[in-house]
């Protein structure tokens, strides 16, 4: 049995990924994978994650080349989370910044804590 079968994904088959820039310890983001995606990521060396509105696959950074290059991955104890560290090329957020993160609370309201490096319809197109 693989370690990848023994890993506890929840009713969905899915498991979270919790994604973080390994040259400075920011989570930049946030997603699901299932078995499969979690082996084409461990084989292609870029993260591949499943997305749950469009029941799909998607290589982070296909569309945009925001990359993101894995240099490691963990679980916790309980085994029904994931903890990848990868170099991150460029915006991790589809709304064009560095990290998904990038609101933060402050008196009740949000603000935002970071500049946008990336304008997204440039990237993506016009929604």
């Amino acid at each position: 049995m693989s370690v990848i079968d023994e890993l506890k994904y929840d009713a969905n088959g899915l498991i979270p990924a919790i994604v973080q820039e390994q040259s400075t310890g920011r989570v930049v983001m946030m997603a699901w994978m299932n078995k499969e995606s979690l082996r084409r990521t461990l084989e292609l060396g870029e993260t591949v994650f499943w997305s749950r509105s469009r029941k799909e696959f998607w290589h982070k950074g296909a569309t945009s080349g925001h990359t993101q290059k894995v240099k490691d991955v963990a679980f916790d104890c309980d085994k029904d989370a994931l903890l990848i560290q990868v170099e991150q090329v460029g915006a991790a957020c589809h709304d064009g910044y560095k990290s998904c993160f990038y609101r933060s609370i402050r008196n009740g309201e949000a603000k935002v804590t970071e500049p946008r490096i990336v304008d997204p319809e440039k990237v993506y197109g016009k929604k």
